[in-house]
């Protein structure tokens, strides 16, 4: 039943509720910060616990110095300072925490709390006997000689306090003026087949000329050599069959000669290269299996070995990249490997050559490659109870029971079969109204390990590092927004995806449909609508049709690199087709429905500079826009952009900001379905850095909002309430955009277990793009925003 509380009482309600929450959020971070500043004080005490023969090793320093400007000094510092052992205890804002549990756990009496923290936090103590200074002089000479620095002269001196029971250790490396330096490099010549394939891979050489010299350098030629070698069927050689010999008689300065020959005393198996004879495939492979008991398919010069039809192997064939005749090719392997592994179907790949001897001769041997395939469970059956939190500030219990195939037409094909029931309750923002839903769905999709009906003929060569895969999706659901309205809605879904590589990523979906209705609307609802025309056409189109299309980029999967880049693109368009195949005036309609016409474009670009261990400076920008066209004067509402919350501009709620500086009067908020634009900015900065071992911080700041650009067929002046006019001329996209930025600022903290990552943001707004200039620009310490999510923002 309505309330019918009056308006203002309503307000001062939510203003307490709201008050109340961020008292609460307050308390909870006092109480954090109290409790880590009295572990800190505590800590710094562990200067009792040393015993009185003992000082507590603090690290170590490193001096480099030199009669004449050292090349890349820093880079060689850092090489060197890797070598210095041992590393001293950690310590947390100059307290050493893990130090202090460790001591306070050998008390005869520790008590619980302090062995619970020891478990999880405690560190054996370092002292300075731990340390061994003249093992490390020879590390350092050692390694400086290893870069061309001959002669150099390494020394400590020891740094003791003993006052406060620590001690450190200076290390000093006096280099000589220059490194030698690499004048030229040539491989001895023979008459050996091996050197001829040896010359043809030195134009891609490691080792260059005016060089200073660097054994690791040499090393990794040295493996240069021999993977380029493996791939030219020279399945038997090692690097260890090379070595290098220097020559310096030839100059007066620091200068050599290096020259690359094959050892004495190779075994002849190494030094010839390999075909393969044969190619047998076990589709359905055990350990333990006879295969002679099995039947042998011969299929395009392979031999499919397999008691039953497990796997076709007509369907399993163009993921093979082995070949009878062809050389030896660890590379090829490698490919075949990954791709048969990407279909979904098989657990295991293994891949094992085996000499065959009655064939061999002195200049080439033969091998039989076998390739064992150990497939998963066919069928699977999985229930989930999941706890979900959504984007819009939903959460709630889901049950999802899945029912999996990974084989459905013996080609690798994968059927999943899903269900799910959920209750969700907006957590925050607004009154109660519409802030608690119920879900059904159910969604179908199946895997094809191929291209299904290519509109053009395909080029092998495209697809060397995977085959496309083809996926058709369906699905239902419907949804129960309490005290607003019940919402069907169906999809479908035609595509393919592919890699092109280990870091681009294409989706292609010429075909996608969506399809929704809205129904049991209540009066609450009805009014929305007819206060916001413009948010009543956004839900009348819901009839969306037509192509989508994703390129990804990522460089996140090498962790360790110091610079990483990302690159999400995304295009949406719509109703294009329907238009075509449709008759008459806007609106025009499609088998009786009215679809939304419509391009959507829009790009997350992410860089990352991983500038020491731990330490990141996470940097994203995002732009996207949507232009409603022919049939519609709207974006259907979900396609709109919106900001806030955990993932976007976190010193602000969900859905809470724009579009623009839009506000109703004399409302403290507005509901979340109307804080959506068709163009969003967005930009973010974050500096992430550990803390302790699982525990990491962060500080961060964001930047960004959503707006309108100019309304299509508008009503005429006089038709337009006061908060329509006052939406079109304060939501739409102009040119003082940046004045109506949103900024927020604050510090976060993460639990980071094996990339699983827990993540806690407190956000202060400085900038409020809806209040009156000069007031925008206000430090809100008193009104912070707490986010809760789980993985980092970008």
């Amino acid at each position: 039943m309505k309330s019918l509380i009056p308006v203002q009482e309503k307000k001062k309600k939510k203003k307490k509720k709201k008050n109340n929450l961020k008292n609460n959020m307050q308390k909870i971070f006092y109480f954090l910060g109290t409790i880590t500043a009295l572990i800190l004080l505590h800590s710094c005490s562990v200067k009792k616990f040393i015993p009185e023969d003992k000082l507590l090793y603090t690290g170590a320093d490193l001096e480099l110095s030199s009669e004449d400007e050292i090349e890349d000094r820093k880079s060689l510092k850092a090489e060197l300072e890797n070598l210095i052992t041992p590393e001293p205890n950690s310590r947390i804002l100059g307290s050493r925490i893990g130090l202090y549990f460790h001591y306070k756990a050998q008390k005869e009496n520790p008590g619980f709390i302090n062995r619970f923290m020891n478990k999880r936090l405690g560190e054996e103590p370092v002292y300075l006997s731990d340390a061994d200074p003249f093992q490390t002089e020879d590390l350092l000479k050692n390694r400086l000689e290893n870069r061309g620095y001959f002669y150099s002269r390494v020394g400590h001196s020891v740094n003791e306090n003993p006052e406060n029971k620590t001690a450190s250790i200076t290390y000093k490396a006096i280099l000589p003026q220059n490194p030698y330096i690499l004048a030229d490099y040539a491989m001895d010549s023979d008459s050996l087949m091996v050197y001829q394939a040896i010359e043809e891979t030195l134009p891609e050489t490691l080792l260059k000329e005016g060089e200073p010299f660097n054994l690791s350098m040499m090393k990794a030629e040295r493996e240069r050599i021999d993977a380029a070698l493996k791939n030219r069927g020279y399945y038997n050689f090692s690097s260890n069959f090379l070595i290098f010999e220097a020559d310096t008689n030839q100059y007066d300065r620091k200068k050599f000669d290096l020259f690359l020959r094959v050892k004495n005393e190779v075994p002849e198996a190494g030094l010839k290269p390999y075909r393969i004879k044969e190619v047998n495939i076990y589709p359905n492979y055990s350990l333990g299996s006879d295969s002679l008991a099995q039947d042998t398919i011969r299929y395009n010069d392979r031999n499919y070995i397999q008691d039953e039809i497990f796997f076709k192997p007509e369907k399993l064939d163009p993921f093979v990249l082995l070949e009878e005749g062809d050389l030896y090719n660890p590379e090829k392997s490698g490919k075949t490997s990954r791709r048969i592994t990407s279909i979904g179907t098989y657990q295991f790949v293994n891949i094992r050559y085996d000499e065959i001897d009655s064939l061999a001769t002195d200049s080439l041997g033969y091998l039989e490659a076998n390739i064992f395939l150990s497939p998963m469970n066919k069928r699977a059956i999985r229930a989930e109870l999941q706890a979900i939190t959504k984007s819009n500030n939903f959460a709630g219990p889901h049950l999802a029971l899945t029912y999996t195939n990974r084989n459905l037409f013996h080609g690798g094909e994968i059927l999943n079969l899903s269900g799910k029931v959920g209750y969700e309750q907006q957590l925050s923002g607004g009154d109660n109204i519409g802030k608690r839903s119920i879900i059904l769905g159910v969604d179908a999709d199946v895997v094809f390990p191929r291209m299904l009906f290519p509109i053009i003929e395909i080029n092998s060569n495209w697809f060397e590092y995977s085959i496309p895969k083809t996926k058709i999706g369906a699905g239902f659901e419907y949804l129960n927004r309490s005290e607003l309205f019940s919402l069907f809605s169906v999809n479908g879904s035609f595509g393919y995806l592919w890699k092109a590589n280990r870091f681009i990523t294409h989706e292609l979906n010429p075909f996608s449909v969506d399809y929704s209705q809205l129904s049991k609307t209540t009066p609450e609802f009805d009014k929305i609508l007819k206060e916001n025309p413009f948010l009543k056409s956004s839900f009348e189109q819901q009839f969306i049709a037509g192509l989508t299309y994703s390129f990804l980029y990522s460089e996140m999967i090498d962790a360790l690199d110091e610079h990483q880049f990302f690159v999400n693109a995304n295009l949406d368009l719509a109703g294009n087709l329907l238009d075509l195949l449709s008759k008459g005036e806007a609106p025009k309609k499609f088998l009786g429905m009215e679809f939304a016409q419509y391009a959507k474009i829009d790009t997350d670009l992410r860089y990352h500079f991983n500038f020491a261990p731990e330490q990141t400076l996470a940097t994203r920008i995002f732009a996207g826009i949507g232009i409603p066209y022919g049939n519609s004067d709207v974006m259907p509402y979900s396609r709109q952009f919106y900001a806030g919350g955990p993932y976007s501009i976190r010193a602000f709620p969900i859905r809470s900001l724009g579009p623009g500086r839009y506000t109703i009067e004399g409302e403290e908020e507005i509901p979340y379905y109307d804080r959506t634009g068709n163009l969003r900015l967005e930009a973010n900065v974050e500096y992430r850095f550990p803390i302790y071992q699982f525990l990491k911080g962060a500080v961060f700041a964001d930047a960004g909002n959503v707006w309108n650009t100019k309304r299509r067929n508008l009503p005429p002046e006089d038709q337009l309430t006061e908060q329509q006019k006052r939406l079109i001329e304060t939501g739409t996209f102009g040119s003082s955009f940046i004045d109506e930025f949103a900024i927020g600022v604050g510090p976060g903290l993460r639990i980071d277990i094996q990339s699983f990552v827990i993540r806690f943001d407190l956000g202060f707004p400085v900038h409020t793009p809806w209040y009156e200039k000069g007031e925008r620009w206000q430090f809100r310490f008193d009104d912070p925003q707490f986010n809760f999510a789980i993985g980092y923002p970008f």
